[in-house]
C-alpha cells in the first residue's frame, strides 16, 4: 500500500510542479499580466489540491479501510478551498458570513464517507450530531434568526437518538433502539415545552408533535416486524 501511495503522490506532485513551471515560463513569454488578467484569484486551487491529496487515495487504493479516515480532514479542506475559490473569483468575501457553516457540514460528510468506506456503523453517531448542528447553523446564518437556538437546542438529543435508531437497525439491538426512542422523546418534549413558553415559527411548533408521530410509527413497525420468542420445548 505504501509503495502505491508513494507512486501516486509522486505523480501528483510532478504534475502540479510541471503545471506551475509551465505557467511561470509561458506567462512572461506571452507578455501576459496575471494581475491585470486576474489569474491570481485562482490561488485557492492550491487548497483544493491539498484536499484532493486526502480524498483521492481511498478511491485509488482499495481494500485498505484505514484510508477511509482521510475523508474526515479531506472533505472540510475541499470545502474550504471551494468557498475560498468562490469568494476570490467573484470578490465576494462577505459570503463567509453565511457560508461558514458548510465547514461543519463538511466534517459530517467526511465522517459519513469514512463510515461507508471503513464499514464502521458507529461513525454514524458523530455524523448525525455534527450534521444536525451544521444544518441548524446554516439555517441561522442564512436567515439571521440566531434566536432560534432558544428552541433548536433540542437538536442535540434528537441527533443522538436518531443515530442510535439507525445503528440499532444494523446491529438489531433492542437496547440501542429503546435508548434512541427515549432520546427522541426527550427532544420532542423539550421542543413542545420551549415552543409553548416562547413565541416560535410555525414549523417549529409542528416539529415536536411530528417527533412523537415518528416515534409512534417506529414502535408500530417494531411491534409488527419483531418476531415473538419461540416457546421452549417442555420435557416430561
Amino acid at each position: 500500500m505504501s509503495k502505491r501511495f508513494s507512486i501516486l503522490v509522486g505523480i501528483a506532485l510532478i504534475l502540479l510542479g510541471g503545471l506551475a513551471l509551465a505557467f511561470n515560463l509561458l506567462v512572461p513569454m506571452l507578455g501576459l499580466n496575471i494581475w491585470h488578467w486576474g489569474a491570481w484569484r485562482l490561488w485557492p486551487l492550491l487548497v483544493v489540491g491539498v484536499g484532493l491529496f486526502f480524498v483521492v487515495p481511498p478511491f485509488l487504493v482499495r481494500g485498505q479501510r484505514g484510508l477511509g479516515g482521510l475523508f474526515i480532514p479531506g472533505v472540510p479542506v475541499l470545502t474550504t478551498g471551494g468557498i475560498l475559490l468562490f469568494a476570490s473569483v467573484f470578490d465576494a468575501w462577505s459570503a463567509w458570513a453565511w457560508l461558514w457553516p458548510l465547514e461543519v457540514l463538511a466534517v459530517a460528510v467526511g465522517f459519513l464517507f469514512a463510515a461507508i468506506y471503513m464499514r464502521s456503523i458507529w461513525l454514524l453517531i458523530p455524523t448525525f450530531i455534527i450534521g444536525a448542528n451544521g444544518a441548524v447553523l446554516l439555517f441561522c446564518a442564512v436567515t439571521g434568526l440566531w434566536e432560534a437556538w432558544a428552541v433548536l437546542w433540542t437538536i442535540e438529543p434528537l441527533s443522538v437518538g436518531l443515530s442510535f435508531l439507525v445503528i440499532s437497525a444494523g446491529k438489531r439491538s433492542v437496547g440501542l433502539f429503546m435508548a434512541g426512542l427515549i432520546l427522541c422523546g426527550l427532544a420532542g418534549m423539550g421542543l413542545i415545552g420551549m415552543t409553548a413558553i416562547m413565541p416560535a415559527w410555525w414549523f417549529l411548533n409542528l416539529a415536536g408533535p411530528a417527533i412523537f408521530i415518528l416515534i409512534g410509527f417506529l414502535l408500530l413497525i417494531w411491534g409488527i416486524v419483531r418476531r415473538s420468542p419461540s416457546p421452549e420445548p417442555t420435557t416430561e
